[in-house]
């Protein structure tokens, strides 16, 4: 694998929110397509390897200013990812790839972005699909249980103690249970605390909970609205105690659009992989 690999290879590693990724300029290609998924399941590995939510390799689009190649830690290519698109925006901009307002292509579509400072904003994909008051047995316990596409498929659920919820053990069964196959889903878990309305995440293709999920602050703002607990602009806050904004146009019949994300876009390093970074 190394040997067909353009090594070492400079990268950025970024936060939003909580939700940390691996950046790579790949204008050049570095990586041949047939094994970025098994690079990016390595180099995303914790404690062995950098470690990461994900990996985004930033390309050329023909289209807009540019396109990504998007994977999950588990070297899932994935549709879309919120807070990761917002740092993809703030490394775009700061590499000179895109002016401070700009367009890039994903699976899930043309995203609209903009950056000020270490503040990102992005333009998401229409949601669609909106399916409420579902209630879904999870082991002989039954959950009532909402979903909607936000450029990925969640789940959204409202609990009264979020701090105490089983994140990764509900999170999972959802995850994998035959009501979303086969594509399955992200499950995101909603709780009303002092500071207003929080959400914990667990993440298909990382398969855990993560300290953020863009897409999925999207999916229970907009589930929270169309149940009438919430106005846009809706502030959740996520498991990293890192506040997401979201604001959208629509009605409580699930009818929304226009919707827009906005969060911090942190650098955390810069550095160069090598061939240690890939061995497993």
């Amino acid at each position: 694998m190394m040997q067909r690999i353009s090594l070492p290879i400079p990268f950025w590693k970024m936060s939003g929110a909580g939700n940390d990724f691996i950046l790579i300029d790949h204008r050049q290609p570095l990586i041949p397509a047939d094994l970025m998924a098994e690079f990016a399941r390595r180099v995303c590995r914790r404690k062995f390897s950098v470690g990461a939510d994900g990996l985004f390799l930033i390309e050329p689009s023909d289209k807009v200013d540019f396109k990504w190649r998007f994977f999950n830690a588990d070297g899932s290519e994935a549709e879309m990812c919120g807070n990761g698109a917002r740092c993809v925006a703030r490394f775009a901009y700061m590499h000179g790839i895109a002016a401070a307002r700009m367009q890039f292509e994903t699976l899930a579509g043309i995203i609209d972005a903009s950056v000020a400072d270490t503040q990102a904003t992005i333009r998401m994909t229409s949601p669609h699909s909106f399916r409420f008051d579902r209630q879904v047995d999870v082991a002989g316990q039954l959950f009532m249980v909402h979903s909607v596409d936000t450029g990925v498929p969640h789940a959204v659920l409202f609990v009264d103690d979020i701090a105490s919820t089983d994140v990764v053990g509900i999170g999972r069964e959802l995850r994998h249970h035959p009501v979303f196959a086969p594509a399955g889903t992200n499950v995101n878990f909603v709780g009303r605390t002092g500071e207003g309305l929080s959400i914990r995440t667990y993440e298909r293709g990382v398969e855990d909970e993560t300290l953020a999920c863009g897409t999925g602050v999207v999916a229970a703002a907009l589930i929270a609205a169309a149940k009438g607990m919430a106005d846009s602009p809706v502030a959740m806050v996520t498991a990293g105690g890192i506040a997401l904004t979201v604001q959208f146009v629509g009605n409580t019949s699930g009818t929304m659009d226009q919707v827009v994300l906005k969060g911090p876009a942190h650098l955390i390093y810069k550095g160069e992989l090598t061939a240690e970074a890939l061995l497993d």
